[in-house]
């Protein structure tokens, strides 16, 4: 039996092909569907999204399986056919967003920003900085992203503390959250966002964190919300090192552009090179084990 897998460019192509049991079968979003498409069981959407892939869902009547290319599936939620499942790519994109995170608390810790302001204007001005070192580092979001983020600190000599949605060995409860942002010196966020953790980072929440904390956010921008937390950086109490924002893109005449403190990227964290590459190795994975009749281990069940 030969399991019809449609992909959206050759790089999908070229990573299925040696799978067996498989056929790629290259479409293009906004064009016809190839001959074939019809008998399609497996779908990898394109850099369009849900509501791009979501106009020829009504074509694909054998369909039974999305695989993601990226970790986020909040866009899907609600939306697939009947008996269709989801399948994301956690695994792939951990490492560059751990990456991320440690570089911004670097940047701002270090004030990396004033040195290059320095450097353009030509100044030389030394001044202490801050630094890693014995930081308390609260992760929320014990998944493959947090986790890699553990071992990224922990040779900085930073004390990690994990935040999961249940209790277990080494990682707090969500409901714990209350009683450990007080002793926080940096939070940073890897939730994905639900109707749990829409609006989670609110007024109460960034009050309890000391003077001086910084908060990470490379989840999803509603997860935080922008009021409170612009509230907070603008009377200099709090830094915030942003990948993610609400609204996203965030327009030219956003406050949170000038605030101090802030230093925001343009949803890049897990946008290195080798990052396709590393998607497509995972999708194979997940695909290879629908072939052989399992079931794709990084399924969403509900809102995840």
């Amino acid at each position: 039996m030969t399991v019809t897998v449609l992909v959206p460019d050759d790089d999908g192509v070229l990573a299925l092909a040696e799978v067996g049991g498989v056929r790629p079968l290259r479409y293009q979003v906004g064009e016809p569907l190839p001959a074939g498409a019809a008998g399609a069981e497996v779908l990898i959407p394109g850099m369009g999204g849900a509501d791009a892939v979501g106009k020829i869902l009504g074509e694909l009547p054998k369909l039974r399986l999305i695989q993601l290319l990226s970790a986020g599936a909040e866009q899907w939620i609600g939306r697939l056919p009947e008996g269709v499942l989801l399948s994301t790519c956690r695994g792939a994109h951990g490492g560059a967003t751990a990456e991320w995170a440690v570089a911004v608390l670097l940047s701002l810790y270090r004030d990396l920003g004033s040195f290059a302001e320095a450097q353009r204007e030509r100044r030389w001005s030394p001044h202490t900085t801050d630094g890693l070192q014995g930081k308390r580092i609260l992760v929320v979001g014990a998944g493959d992203v947090g986790n890699q983020l553990r071992r990224k600190l922990e040779p900085f000599d930073a004390n990690v503390g994990m935040v999961g949605f249940t209790a277990r060995e080494g990682v707090h409860a969500v409901g714990e959250l209350p009683g450990l942002l007080a002793d926080a010196d940096a939070v940073v966020l890897f939730v994905p966002l639900t109707s749990r953790t829409k609006g989670m980072v609110d007024a109460a929440f960034l009050a309890a964190m000391p003077d001086g904390a910084v908060l990470v956010n490379a989840s999803r921008g509603p997860v935080v919300d922008t009021a409170a937390l612009l509230a907070e950086v603008s009377a200099g109490r709090l830094m915030a090192a942003l990948d993610v924002a609400d609204p996203e893109p965030l327009p030219g005449d956003h406050p949170l552009w000038s605030a101090p403190g802030v230093l925001i990227t343009p949803h890049v964290a897990g946008s290195v090179q080798g990052a396709r590459r590393r998607s497509y190795a995972v999708a194979v994975t997940e695909i290879s084990r629908w072939v052989q009749g399992e079931l794709p281990h990084n399924l969403v069940h509900g809102e995840y």
